[in-house]
């Protein structure tokens, strides 16, 4: 489930992003997608791919990682994030919730860290 009120569309800076067309309320869910768990050594395999910065540490301990579907690779990271991510490792789904009320033509961001406003530095410099 993706709301239809989500664009994608370029991003200063950071490529594409998520974008909404309209304003949406703090707590709502915008996106519900499957996700395509991959095994510790298939996460091993992965990240020595281009894949590196679209996957998702998976599973509870985080040493699986898994391929999200919908627009959840899309979203841009900002520790300011106006959504976070929710994963559902039972139903293999991954879902993205407003934290705050975002406004039409407003970029998407999550934290990352998983956290929205966990400032612990990720993996690369943000700009």
């Amino acid at each position: 489930m993706i709301l239809p009120i989500l664009t994608i569309a370029p991003s200063v800076n950071r490529g594409r992003g998520v974008f909404t067309t309209e304003d949406i309320p703090a707590g709502t869910i915008i996106e519900i997608s499957p996700v395509l768990p991959l095994s510790a050594e298939d996460r091993a395999q992965a990240e020595k791919t281009a894949l590196f910065d679209y996957i998702f540490e998976w599973g509870d301990e985080m040493k699986q990682a898994c391929v999200a579907w919908g627009y959840v690779s899309l979203y841009n990271h900002s520790y300011q994030a106006n959504c976070e991510y929710e994963m559902d490792f039972e139903e293999e789904t991954i879902r993205i919730k407003t934290v705050r009320g975002v406004k039409k033509g407003e970029e998407l961001f999550v934290n990352y860290n998983a956290v929205p406003d966990d400032e612990t530095p990720i993996w690369f410099e943000v700009s």
